[in-house]
């Protein structure tokens, strides 16, 4: 049941990224529709391997920047940037460098909730985004331990490290879920998107 979610999830966000890029040839100043092309590549970004999710994340960051660039004050083009850094921070492992991406995601949260201070999500993401340092080097000590020779057999090594390396995604990913998820749906479903086409 929860891979047909996560297959339904692609086809959502994938029908939601190339609607947005039909959208951006037409009206390249709509910034609901610039924030919307980089939260779909945000939650795309989850189906991807570690490298290709950073550059999609990438990819959604100068998208959301492009928004604000047209509106500084957007606080969903803020959110998700938040969102955006905190991602990339969580697939960096090391520490310093992460350490830049969660700092500029707290400066974004920041933003977001000096804009719309009501918004309870703004707020509780700011909460929790000061906690994500210590819980990305958690995430990586345990990888790093996973990824430590054992004395069984090589193979059992290697397989067990890729077990490890799996679950560290799935880590990453709750979280980024966790954070992104609640406000994309429902930024996606206010702004009507079309319905998805029917299976062939």
């Amino acid at each position: 049941m929860e891979m047909q979610n996560d297959f339904d999830r692609l086809l959502f966000f994938e029908h939601a990224r190339k609607t947005a890029e039909a959208t951006y040839a037409v009206n390249p100043q709509d910034t609901d529709n610039l924030t919307r092309w980089g939260g779909a590549l945000l939650e795309l970004s989850q189906f991807q391997s570690v490298p290709d999710s950073k550059k999609m994340i990438q990819d959604a960051i100068s998208k959301l920047e492009e928004a604000l660039l047209l509106n500084p004050n957007k606080h969903d083009a803020l959110w998700c940037l938040g969102n955006a850094h905190t991602s990339h921070a969580f697939l960096t492992s090391n520490q310093d460098e992460a350490k830049v991406y969660f700092d500029k995601a707290t400066d974004y949260f920041q933003q977001a909730v000096a804009e719309e201070p009501s918004n309870e999500i703004y707020a509780k993401s700011l909460e929790v985004a000061a906690k994500a340092p210590l819980l990305h080097m958690e995430i990586h000590q345990q990888a790093s331990a996973a990824s430590e020779p054992s004395t069984s057999s090589g193979a059992k090594s290697t397989k067990n490290y890729n077990k490890k390396g799996s679950d560290l995604k799935y880590d990453i990913f709750g979280w980024i879920i966790l954070a992104v998820g609640v406000v994309a749906w429902v930024g996606f479903a206010k702004s009507h998107m079309p319905p998805l086409p029917p299976p062939p």
